[in-house]
């Protein structure tokens, strides 16, 4: 990943909203290794500087109060702001955080708003699912059933919501390089966590 001005504000900007976030992993990483390893995956496969600057900025609007589709606009384009958008779960804002009886409305909402979403918009959610399968595997293999606890919903809903995201990627781009390589973290995933 070429490090630019452009990125290098975006990497700075989401350590920021994301500050304090942690993963739901057992070791409880600081939230922004993720958007920079989705960025860091897709840079494999793109070289488009606001697509890698979206990734960065992949969950700021679902996972940052206070942040909104505005402010994405006024500080890195419509472009980038229409990627991240267009990866955005939206949430009842009662209900922040989400919880396990809104997570089947959420994902349904979200596979809805990926059928028409700019296309890379599919870009960022392919590598966003690649690195967040590979958590889980590493998570499993560690933990065990133990993991479930920390999410909304167990291992087979997880999955049936990644394989969903899968088809409509698929179909949408074709057998492109980042689509064979979230079919094979999924094929992995399958095997491991089911």
């Amino acid at each position: 990943m070429k490090l630019t001005t452009k990125i290098q504000k975006a990497i700075n900007v989401a350590a920021q909203l994301h500050l304090g976030q942690v993963r739901k992993s057992e070791d409880r990483l600081p939230y922004i290794v993720h958007p920079f390893a989705v960025a860091w995956i897709l840079s494999d496969y793109t070289k488009d500087e606001e697509v890698i600057m979206a990734a960065l900025l992949h969950d700021v609007l679902e996972d940052v109060e206070g942040y909104y589709f505005a402010d994405l606009v006024r500080d890195f384009g419509e472009k980038v702001a229409a990627i991240v958008k267009g990866v955005s779960e939206e949430k009842d804002p009662i209900d922040h955080v989400g919880s396990a009886s809104t997570w089947l409305v959420r994902k349904n909402g979200y596979l809805l708003n990926l059928e028409t979403a700019p296309i890379e918009s599919l870009l960022v959610s392919a590598a966003d699912k690649i690195n967040n399968l590979h958590t889980m595997i590493d998570a499993y293999q560690i933990e065990g059933e133990i993991l479930w606890e920390r999410f909304h919903s167990p291992a087979d809903k997880r999955l049936w919501f990644y394989e969903e995201v899968y088809k409509i990627i698929e179909r949408r781009l074709g057998r492109v390089p980042l689509v064979e390589k979230f079919e094979r973290s999924l094929i992995k995933a399958r095997e491991i966590l089911l």
